[in-house]
């Protein structure tokens, strides 16, 4: 059975850091582009922030952690983590992290990711100012 369940959320002051952690159960995540969201509470819309593509290694960031994050992953841990550096109060939110479950779908892209429909229970990040 498959499972992703995050952790490393907490409450961080403005301009400190964070380490997010994903580990996936029942599937290999060597096999699946991995992917990062935040939603904040109450909002309606999650935002894809990264992922990581399990063809060639890339990986996307979008414009609002660009240079702050880094997603990267231990495929013999079967784990994705998110290094979250210079964090600020609007990054506060919870943190996903999901899967599409289509083998090297080549699917790392800022558009496509919002198509993941596996999902974690996510993670809170609190930062305060």
């Amino acid at each position: 059975q498959m499972k992703i369940v995050e952790s490393g959320g907490g409450l961080v002051e403005s301009g400190g850091s964070l380490r997010l952690s994903c580990a996936a159960s029942g599937f290999n995540v060597k096999l699946y582009d991995i992917g990062w969201y935040r939603q904040v509470q109450g909002g309606h819309e999650g935002e894809g922030i990264a992922c990581t593509s399990s063809t060639d290694g890339s990986t996307y960031y979008s414009d609002a952690v660009k240079g702050r994050f880094t997603i990267s992953r231990d495929n013999t841990k079967n784990m994705v983590y998110l290094q979250m550096n210079n964090l600020k109060p609007e990054d506060t939110a919870v943190y996903y992290c999901a899967t599409d479950r289509v083998w090297y779908s080549g699917s790392c892209t800022g558009k496509e990711m919002m198509n993941y429909d596996f999902w974690g229970m996510g993670t809170l990040v609190t930062v305060s100012s």
